[in-house]
């Protein structure tokens, strides 16, 4: 998908395309399309990773390989973001001013989002010509033949408005849109991680720091594994209790029975404990949904089937997650949502988050914060999250969250062509280093290693420094033994709260997930409309065997706390 930018430019120049067309609305006067392209490059598109002609030469091959759909109104939508809040208030405005086309990008609730496309692929009624969803869906995308394979469309249909300077390689998160038949289902849009969050003020503390190792035995600093967190955990909720007169909290979660308590797990909380298997983007073959595949089919979540569900890591996690919710955080977070705990730590009185998202990154850097610095600096940092005992080398240790575009086959194949020229230019190296600074969602690794990420760095807590490190890989989202996303996420968050409330075991949670997994799984099979790749659930048999076997599922270890191990942030940065 590579191609020299000065070639596109002369291509450009010596078609004449890039000049004044008659108006798609009025049919008579005429734009000036490449005087458009220029305004939008000196007033808004900077910085960016090219240069002014590489630009001008790019945003070209838009206005002529539009041509076909000028004057045409077309409807996307996605979750409500900063990134998507830009391109869905200014981008529409640049691609249309350069395109001709008039672009509605709607912005909804995540949920919503999920809701129009199932009615979509299950209607066939053309509700949006394109989506931002998360690729947590591959699994599904690439099993029921609703949509698109964007691999077959660049090669085929959609070759005339395939970018030449689209250069997949260059997004960090293309392995996670690509379906287990190797093809390219989604293009990545915009990325955030789950990372560690952590006072790096009050860890940097000498009075602090001689506090904790006296009683722990070693030194406060980031935690490598959850034995350390805990400590860390402990260490300021119980032992510093108050810092400049405030209660302080060691920890920050959320437990409250809602839709969006079930993210707090599928986005890869087991994986974290090690229940799953190795593998990258995600574990094989078992993975961080504790889902066994055999091949590509789905074959069972419970340990009786090979899966990992309700095993003991799966049952570790769950109890570690209860016992620090209600020994470490402060007493509301239990009858918090995701959206109401997001904002807590940025009060002042959390000294760590071990699962906090970066995409709350430039809400966490406003400078009238608690956590910001005069200068402007944070006064935290994030840093990879810790391990439980049951991981592994090799095992990913994270979520990352990467809405993509998708388009439907139910939609018209001319709509699907501006849709996928409107989808490019918002990911488009013009527009995507200002996309990524304005929201702080980076998708190319030729912006992650830009000058303007190096000096914007500082201010952004170890954003950068992630992102640039090796370990920026062990982080994945959903991958593809979900055969149904929407069917399978439903089920979490209802079998979490009842743990949560007490009103079920950990163990009792996690079997009856299992079991309700695998029941899905069940009729999935039964109504095999998923083909070769469908699930095909393994006999039951006694867990010991799985359990004795290699690999997931594990068997539960004697000592669950192994003695906490932490590093120093300043040394984990200088290793990356």
């Amino acid at each position: 998908m590579r191609i020299l930018y000065g070639v596109v430019l002369t291509s450009f120049l010596l078609s004449g395309c890039g000049g004044a067309d008659q108006d798609p609305k009025t049919g008579g006067a005429s734009v000036d399309y490449a005087a458009n392209a220029a305004r939008w490059v000196e007033t808004e598109f900077s910085p960016s990773t090219l240069d002014r002609n590489q630009q001008l030469a790019e945003l070209g091959w838009f206005t002529q390989a539009s041509k076909p759909f000028r004057g045409m109104e077309i409807n996307v939508v996605s979750e409500t973001l900063t990134t998507h809040e830009y391109e869905s208030e200014t981008l529409t405005k640049a691609f249309f001013d350069i395109t001709g086309i008039k672009v509605t990008h709607d912005l909804i609730q995540e949920g919503d989002v999920i809701e129009k496309l199932q009615t979509q692929m299950q209607s066939g009624e053309n509700v949006y010509d394109a989506y931002v969803n998360d690729s947590d869906l591959i699994g599904t995308h690439a099993r029921y033949g609703y949509v698109v394979p964007l691999s077959d469309f660049m090669a085929g249909e959609g070759a005339a408005v395939t970018s030449p300077t689209l250069d997949l390689d260059d997004f960090i998160g293309i392995s996670f849109t690509t379906g287990p038949d190797g093809k390219i289902y989604q293009l990545p849009d915009q990325q955030f991680a789950n990372l560690y969050w952590f006072r790096y003020d009050w860890f940097s503390d000498p009075e602090l720091q001689a506090q904790f190792e006296a009683i722990y035995g070693y030194p406060l600093g980031v935690p490598v594994n959850w034995s350390a967190y805990e400590d860390i955990a402990e260490f300021f909720s119980v032992h510093v209790n108050e810092i400049d007169g405030v209660k302080v909290y060691g920890h920050m979660d959320y437990g409250k029975k809602d839709p969006s308590l079930g993210w707090r797990f599928t986005d890869a909380w087991l994986s974290m404990a090690g229940a799953g298997d190795k593998g990258i983007p995600n574990g094989l073959p078992v993975d961080e949904w504790g889902i066994r595949v055999e091949g590509c089919r789905p074959a069972g979540s419970s340990v009786s089937r090979g899966g990992a569900a309700n095993g003991p890591a799966a049952v570790y996690s769950l109890t570690r997650y209860i016992d620090w919710l209600k020994r470490f955080a402060p007493p509301e977070a239990s009858g918090m949502t995701f959206s109401e705990a997001g904002p807590v730590p940025a009060q002042g009185h959390i000294a760590q988050q071990i699962f906090w998202y970066t995409t709350f990154t430039a809400d966490m850097i406003k400078p009238d914060l608690a956590v910001v610095n005069a200068d402007g600096t944070p006064k935290w940092r994030m840093a990879p999250s810790p391990h439980g005992p049951y991981w592994d080398e090799g095992m990913k240790l994270g979520y990352q969250d990467t809405g993509s575009w998708t388009l439907l086959s139910s939609t018209p194949v001319e709509r699907q062509k501006a849709a996928w020229l409107y989808a490019q230019f918002v990911t488009a190296k013009t527009v995507s280093l200002k996309k990524t600074v304005v929201g702080l969602t980076p998708i190319r690794n030729s912006d992650l290693n830009s000058q303007t990420m190096t000096e914007l760095a500082p201010r952004l807590g170890g954003l950068v420094e992630f992102y640039r490190s090796p370990a920026r890989t062990l982080w994945t989202p959903t991958g593809t033994n979900v055969p149904d996303y929407p069917k399978l996420a439903q089920l979490w968050w209802a079998n979490v709260a009842n743990a949560v409330s007490g009103e079920v075991s950990p163990q009792a949670a996690m079997d009856s997930l299992a079991a309700q997994q695998d029941r899905v799984l069940e009729r999935l099979a039964r109504h095999d409309v998923m083909g070769d790749c469908g699930p095909k659930l393994n006999a039951e048999k006694d867990p010991s065997v799985w359990l004795q076997a290699p690999g997931a599922p594990k068997a539960k270890l004697a000592e669950e706390k192994p003695p906490g191990q932490t590093i120093s942030y300043d040394e984990l940065i200088a290793t990356w």
